[in-house]
């Protein structure tokens, strides 16, 4: 790394973010080791370093310096993409901002990268602009730069053109079908770009790591302002992610909540807007598939009562509300906070709003206007100017302005607020019709987990009968009934009835203890939105335009 100094400065601070592409501090820093900087040459002379904080450290500079240091350091990364980086003989993916330091003075200075050493047959692959040397790449500032993953390796690739701008896809996989995979892009890039009045970049990348699970990390997708990274283990997968990654060229990464910027690599940046930044990107990841002929109608509609199930489920709801959940999304990292009596989930919960305020602009404006023109008003009055919108009155204004009365009493009972959601009156304007069965199941009486040391208790419900025999969270399940304990233990209990005795032997610190009770019982919900038997005419107009983007 060669920086110089600005005039009058008698060192040089440099920083590796804590954070970047989830919500979560992880401190990067924990990887580097072997810091060191030198004068430039020809003395190369070392220079005296001092460690700031965990990720932090200050150059200082020696007369013989020049008010310049090359600055050197190791860091190991090899986990898949596309939340980390990963060097390894099959390829590398790098999230820059997780592998380059950054001068905090000079953030806003054209940055320079490249890659050297790379096997003869490797190639990279950014939506940056390239160097003048191979496998180099250059951007105007630090943010930039570190806003577009790099993959380096034998990959395959093809591009297309979308809406009068250049979609490229790099796809790392040992098997797919290219013919599917760019029949899918093809459709969703060109919706969404129509649906938005067109491109605001010239190219779009798409990085695709398509295999087994264990090969790709945590899987899933990752918003970048002019690509993506997206990594499952099916085709179908990464089309169903790409549908929602797509989207987030306005929704989030240009149509932008301003408390997430300037962007601050250092703490944790909080925001009330995620379930509108991520859960109505969910909206539109599904209106996108089902309007373009990828979903049925049928799939679309049995996805969003899974949602509904899925909320109605989560005792959470009670007391959280979506933007608490925006807020709370840094300690998604601890499994405790991801309990249904501990969070509701502002992917879920933003979602099902982005329907039901779909369905209300649709209804107060007789099928006029829709949440697609909130957001094209979005993109006019916020992404196109440069501008950012209030996390809380920024949504709330657009969707007034669009359907030309109050939404106040929506956005403080649903979104702000933890009031139960009716259902059934927002369905009721598109001629839809929620049903929701129950049926008690049996149940452990806590929720097993797997680890390196086996199946193991990791949630205990309290009072459950597992409890009161003594089961503890954290005993390793050694057998059920005299076998095994099932490794799929969900399945073995949707074959058992509530109250039913069984035998469980466990592994507590190395001992081995058996406890009899009783298998608990929860209620399992089955929700399913169907369509109305004789809508009326504006009905049927507003469940066409919510199934085919279309207003009158």
């Amino acid at each position: 790394m060669q920086v110089d100094a600005q005039d009058g400065e008698d060192g040089i601070m440099t920083a590796l973010p804590a954070w970047d592409a989830l919500y979560q501090i992880r401190d990067f820093s924990h990887r580097v080791r072997d810091v060191r900087a030198t004068s430039p040459a020809p003395e190369a002379a070392p220079l005296k370093i001092r460690l700031i904080d965990k990720q932090t450290w200050r150059i200082l500079l020696s007369s013989c310096s020049a008010g310049s240091a090359t600055i050197t350091y190791t860091i190991e990364w090899d986990d898949g993409g596309p939340f980390s980086s990963q060097l390894n003989a099959h390829h590398a993916f790098l999230n820059l901002a997780e592998v380059l330091m950054y001068v905090p003075s000079h953030r806003a200075q054209d940055v320079a990268v490249s890659f050297s050493d790379l096997p003869a047959d490797w190639k990279t692959a950014a939506a940056l602009t390239p160097g003048s040397m191979p496998n180099s790449f250059t951007a105007p500032t630090y943010d930039e730069l570190v806003d577009a993953p790099v993959e380096a390796g034998k990959f395959e690739e093809f591009e297309f053109n979308s809406g009068g701008a250049l979609i490229r896809a790099v796809v790392d996989s040992r098997s797919y079908r290219r013919g599917v995979l760019e029949g899918a892009l093809k459709k969703i890039t060109a919706y969404q770009l129509q649906l938005m009045g067109g491109p605001p970049f010239k190219e779009f990348t798409f990085i695709l790591h398509i295999g087994p699970y264990s090969e790709v990390g945590m899987g899933g997708g990752m918003e970048h302002m002019n690509s993506t990274a997206i990594a499952t283990s099916s085709l179908d997968s990464a089309i169903f992610v790409a549908s929602h990654e797509f989207f987030h060229v306005w929704n989030v990464k240009r149509i932008r909540p301003q408390a997430l910027e300037p962007k601050d690599y250092t703490k944790e940046q909080y925001t009330r807007a995620l379930w509108f930044a991520e859960g109505v990107t969910n909206t539109y990841q599904n209106y996108t598939l089902a309007r373009t002929g990828l979903w049925s109608k049928e799939t679309f509609l049995g996805d969003l009562g899974e949602q509904v199930c899925e909320l109605e489920g989560r005792p959470a709801r009670l007391w959280q509300s979506a933007e608490e959940s925006s807020m709370d999304v840094w300690y998604e990292k601890y499994d405790f906070y991801n309990r249904p009596d501990r969070s509701v989930w502002y992917y879920n919960k933003g979602q099902i709003l982005g329907v039901l305020l779909d369905l209300a602009i649709r209804a107060a404006t007789e099928n006029k206007k829709s949440l697609d023109d909130v957001f094209r008003l979005m993109n006019e009055k916020y992404a196109r100017q440069g501008k950012f919108y209030d996390d809380s009155t920024g949504i709330r204004s657009a969707v007034e302005e669009v359907a030309g009365t109050s939404f106040q009493s929506f956005f403080e009972k649903y979104v702000s607020g933890v009031d139960s959601i009716p259902y059934q009156e927002f369905f009721r304007a598109g001629g839809f019709d929620l049903r929701i069965e129950s049926k008690d199941i049996a149940d452990y009486g806590f929720w097993p987990t797997r680890t390196l040391n086996g199946m193991v208790v990791a949630v205990m419900e309290s009072g459950s009968a597992a409890e009161t025999a003594g089961v503890k969270e954290g005993d390793v399940l050694v057998e059920l009934n005299g076998e095994a304990f099932p490794r799929r233990f969900t399945r073995w209990l949707a074959e058992q009835s509530p109250g039913q005795k069984v035998n469980l032997h466990v592994r507590r610190d190395g001992v081995d203890k058996e406890f009899t009770f009783a298998l608990g019982a929860h209620s399992d919900h089955r929700c399913s939105i169907l369509e109305a038997t004789h809508p009326s005419e504006m009905q049927r107009h507003i469940r066409d335009g919510i199934l085919q983007g279309t207003t009158d």
